[in-house]
């Protein structure tokens, strides 16, 4: 057997983005009504106060920044544009999209919106019933944050229902970049936190648009109003199927050392996770695995 590797150098890293795929992504966009950032590197939106409280992990929200290296965080603006690894136990919750080096003075817009009525809580509530089965949920308000063609593109979905409170993170065409890179959640001192696999190696990152662990292509879905609800409490896990699908393609070396983490005789065995933790709503995680 015979292995040829192929090396491609570049003397600048820049992010590589084609069309974005924009099937699972809300409305967004001056079509939608959005208002959008400032074009300015490591910038924030100004303070945006919310139509409902957003209920995060027991602590809630009035208010709530869009920051253009893609995470938002609710008691600041923040201009950090390299993530620290979760769990950071820091004095903030932050909920990173795709937290990076992005910058809109190169092209795109980040812009954001939020709903108390019409199709797009109709279609936030049909979402998180059929991504959370045993809930009877109906969606009262829906705040949509885009990054689009920022290099990369990508959305930031908070629904909630003021009891229940849901994230969806969504993924189009998300390009390599040898920055630094991360995503998922973070809570104050870490009591709650959730890293998405592959989303921390710059190399790998745009696999997420083939991603899921809701069996929807390029969604992430969480449901964030208490710890009690998610197994990403404390936890990260992986499954033997996205080391064979997504890291093995790239580098055998890779592929190994991710293997070395699960029992390989058995497919289903999730990394750190125990289901005497685990409600009822979210075995699938367990069940089924990552979806690639």
């Amino acid at each position: 057997m015979v292995f040829v590797f192929v090396f491609i150098l570049s003397v600048n890293p820049t992010f590589s983005t084609t069309t974005v795929s924009t099937e699972i992504f809300y409305p967004f966009g001056s079509a939608a009504g959005d208002k959008s950032n400032p074009v300015d590197d490591d910038g924030s939106s100004s303070v945006i106060h919310l139509l409902s409280p957003f209920l995060f992990f027991g602590r809630t929200y009035q208010q709530i920044y869009v920051n253009n290296n893609g995470h938002l965080t609710f008691n600041k603006p923040s201009s950090l544009y390299t993530p620290y690894s979760f769990p950071a136990n820091r004095s903030q919750d932050i909920i990173a999209g795709l937290w990076t080096n992005l910058n809109n003075r190169m092209g795109g817009v980040i812009s954001y919106q939020q709903y108390t009525n019409g199709s797009v809580l109709t279609r936030a509530s049909q979402d998180i019933n059929t991504h959370f089965p045993n809930l009877t949920f109906n969606a009262s308000w829906v705040f949509v944050a885009t990054w689009g063609k920022v290099e990369t593109s990508f959305q930031v979905v908070l629904i909630s229902d003021v009891n229940f409170s849901f994230i969806l993170i969504n993924y189009g065409d998300i390009a390599v970049t040898e920055h630094q890179v991360q995503a998922g959640y973070d809570t104050v001192n870490s009591t709650d936190y959730f890293v998405i696999p592959g989303s921390n190696n710059g190399s790998f990152i745009s696999n997420l648009r083939n991603s899921s662990n809701v069996n929807d292509t390029g969604r992430w879905a969480f449901r964030v109003d208490s710890g009690q609800h998610n197994i990403s409490k404390g936890k990260r896990f992986l499954d033997i199927q996205w080391c064979e699908k997504v890291l093995a393609p790239f580098l055998i070396s890779y592929f190994f050392a991710c293997l070395s983490h699960f029992n390989v005789s058995d497919h289903q065995t999730n990394l750190n996770i125990s289901k005497d933790n685990t409600s009822e709503h979210n075995m699938q995680f367990l069940n089924e695995g990552f979806y690639y």
